[in-house]
């Protein structure tokens, strides 16, 4: 077999480290150029921002480029693209945000050098900078939060201040430049009593996984003229703030409280946390505006300033789940439904609501909103009026594959488009009037990357006997993806490659892992299981009290169904005696599941932080909630472990089957993993040590769960290829 040559571990480095240096871009915006009013048409500036790995240095770079576009006066929906300018490496922004008028940028920037550690906002103009603001010197809060949970940096329509979230100051007279050490013969000793003192070994919470430094956020106003920054009040104190933005010309604002009374709970993938929409003025006047038994994100508002749009969802139970959009009247000051839960999609329509609002997702008109969702298999992008609650895709699946809205601002919207044979790049396209969404028109930004890769859609029907009695009726999909470059009838090995959550999904859109593998020669099943997201609610919730059977089964179905579609017209051949399975989380979870379940099917087994045993995770991760749910049990704060549910719990996990464990296994671990501890994959790895079995094990000490590192991904790629290269003996 032609591929087996490249699979020396030099030449699989490399062609990793050119897939993944393909650039992904991340944030957009755009501006009406008034001054560049041109014969033929209105000129606008698009500016994207981009994400790119590195593997030599491992790191993540993040650059800027630059269009102008182009609108015909004649036909409103044909744009003009010029070349784009030269990228430009953006260095140490942690949050960035143009004004309305697009004349602004403010930066929240960490420093190097002397300043090693210090932050601070900067305001730039089209020329220079105007202003900068040492935000630490100022010891008005902690480090601000720039994550996408909790954080958010908004200009008033005045465009003289600025909104964002910081972490609060916990005690009285302590000051965050006190953690640095103390100079030189400076004395450590402080009386005791003090509130520094007896605090120091106080326990703060935090909001869990990828959350580790927040704990106490606060909503923080910087007056950019005179260069002072004021932490606002009012803020109930059994909530904590995020997700703000300014109303009502500044005279208030608008922002999402969490409830982390009795404790937090881990927030991160989890849109199933009590919260609610609160309306504050500077003033210190605070009020509910939503219920406060559901979760809620993703406030946007209209921009005449009269909307407000938001997501709404249950509490516990499903940690992600199939969202409602909310509408608050500002004037009427009244709530009302836009778009409702999806329970049963029909295979072509709208399946339902699963990921946040872009920061601008209003078209100008005020009455439509635009958004990204799954459907099936797929990553579409639709449009819903207001006015009639309709909702209509005006993506194309055939044309790009899937589609992430980045903004939409005077009505110009910019995607992200990829497919898993073609990398990430941007489109764009005006949005028609209301009724007209159906007829517009996409123009790509930037040639097409194509990789030789075939992709088939697989639509999957449980058995009779896998059916579940509760939700009967309910398909799940999968994506099989191989090469179009190898010899007709080739055989090849086959991975099976499971996603985490359980409650995400595997979008046909660019992936780094599946795009190696399958230029290796390997062939790629990627499963959604019933579960996923993109299939509607029913789906979602068949799998409560189900994990470890139905979605266990699932996967195997979806494998015999690739492994038997070896029809005459097919170009490859898929070796049903070499195949592995691969996956993290809930995926590898599913995966030694499988390799136990299945003993003599799978011939090696790769796993990065996998739930090995609910029962004993149960203490130690960050979202105990979903340890109870996902076995089909309910959870309340004060719930203590019965020995009904542990053993229920144990009897749901792959530790219960690791004694019939064949396959050599590879596991993965992040020594700093605070949903699944890495203590669940040394669990297995000591049983299967006990028995004789092979199994090895790389642990990532400074990695959390995703293993998200540059570095990381890169040597547990490279780890993986070989582990399959060796026990499918491709030598």
């Amino acid at each position: 077999m032609e591929f087996l040559a490249r699979m020396e571990p030099d030449a699989i480095s490399t062609l990793y480290r050119e897939y993944s240096g393909y650039p992904t871009p991340i944030s957009a915006f755009v501006t009406a150029n008034d001054y560049m009013a041109l014969l033929n048409g209105t000129s606008f500036t698009l500016i994207a921002e981009w994400s790119q790995s590195e593997t030599f240095r491992g790191a993540r770079l993040h650059y800027a480029q630059q269009w102008t576009l182009i609108q015909n006066y004649s036909k409103e929906t044909d744009i003009e693209i010029q070349p784009p300018s030269p990228c430009s490496l953006l260095h140490g922004e942690l949050l960035s945000s143009y004004s309305l008028s697009g004349d602004l940028k403010a930066v929240v920037r960490e420093t190097s050098g002397q300043f090693a550690g210090q932050q601070f906002l900067e305001v730039w103009s089209n020329s220079s900078l105007k202003k900068i603001i040492h935000l630490t010197a100022l010891n008005k809060h902690g480090r601000v939060y720039e994550d996408a949970q909790f954080g958010c940096l908004a200009w008033s329509t005045c465009e003289s201040r600025l909104l964002y979230v910081a972490e609060g100051k916990r005690s009285i007279g302590e000051s965050y430049t006190s953690a640095s050490s103390p100079s030189a013969g400076e004395s450590t000793a402080r009386p005791l009593g003090s509130p520094s003192e007896k605090d120091r070994s106080m326990y703060w919470e935090d909001w869990g996984e990828g959350l580790t430094s927040k704990s106490v956020p606060v909503l923080c106003v910087a007056d950019v003229a005179k260069g002072t920054v004021t932490v606002l009040q009012g803020v109930p104190s059994h909530v904590s703030p995020g997700q703000a933005l300014w109303a009502n010309d500044g005279e208030c604002v608008f922002f999402v409280g969490w409830w982390h009374e009795p404790f937090r709970l881990g927030l991160r993938f989890c849109s199933n946390r009590r919260s609610a929409l609160f309306c504050l003025d500077l003033e210190g006047n605070c009020e509910c505006l939503s219920g406060d038994t559901s979760s809620v994100s993703s406030p946007r508002l209209s921009p005449d300033g009269r909307y407000l749009v938001y997501l709404e969802g249950q509490v516990f139970g499903p940690h992600s789940q199939c969202l409602t959009m909310q509408q608050y009247d500002l004037e009427m000051r009244n709530i009302s439904l836009l778009v409702g839960v999806v329970n049963r999609p029909k295979k072509d329509e709208f399946a339902g609501l699963y990921e946040a609002l872009p920061p601008r997702c209003w078209a100008s008109d005020s009455q439509r909103v635009v958004f990204s969702s799954a459907r099936r298999n797929w990553r579409d992008l639709f449009v819903v009026d207001r006015t009639t609650r309709r909702v209509t895709r005006i993506s194309d699946p055939e044309k790009f594959g899937s589609w992430k809205l980045l903004t939409i601002q005077n009505n110009l919207m910019v995607v992200h488009c990829s497919h898993l044979n073609e990398a990430p790049r941007l489109a764009v396209a005006f949005l028609p009037l209301a009724g007209g969404e159906e007829e517009v028109s996409w123009d790509p930004l930037g040639e097409s990357c194509l990789r030789g890769a075939i992709v088939n859609v697989l639509d999957i029907i449980p058995t009779p006997q896998e059916e579940n009695p509760e939700y009967s009726g309910l398909d799940f999909g999968a994506l099989l993806v191989t090469s179009n470059h190898l010899p007709s009838r080739t055989k090849v090995p086959l991975v099976v490659f499971i996603h985490g959550g359980p409650h995400s999904q595997f979008f046909a859109e660019w992936n780094v892992t599946t795009a190696v593998l399958v230029k290796l020669g390997f062939a790629v099943l990627m499963v959604n299981y019933r579960g996923s997201t993109g299939f509607g609610q029913d789906s979602i919730l068949s799998l409560a009290g189900n994990i470890g059977s139905q979605d266990v089964k699932d996967v195997q179905r979806a494998v015999l169904t690739a492994l038997a579609d070896q029809t005459a017209e097919k170009l490859l051949t898929l070796d049903p005696d070499k195949v592995v399975v691969m996956g993290g989380s809930h995926g590898g979870f599913l995966a030694c599941h499988l390799i136990g379940q299945y003993p003599d099917f799978y011939k090696a087994c790769a796993v990065r932080n996998p739930v090995i045993n609910a029962a004993t995770l149960l203490g130690t991760s960050d979202i105990v909630d979903w340890r109870y749910s996902c076995v089909g049990l309910q959870y309340s704060y004060d719930q203590l472990p019965t020995p009904e549910a542990l053993t229920t719990m144990l009897q749901k996990s792959p530790i219960s089957y690791a004694p019939q464990i064949k396959s050599p296994v590879l596991l993965m671990l992040g020594g700093k993993d605070r949903r699944v501890s890495p203590h669940q994959g040394l669990e297995l790895y000591r049983s299967l040590k006990s028995r004789g079995s092979p199994v090895r094990l790389l642990w990532f000490a400074e990695d959390a769960h995703s293993l998200a590192r540059v570095d990381t991904q890169a040597d547990c790629f490279l780890n993986v290829v070989l582990w399959f290269q060796q026990h499918l003996h491709l030598h």
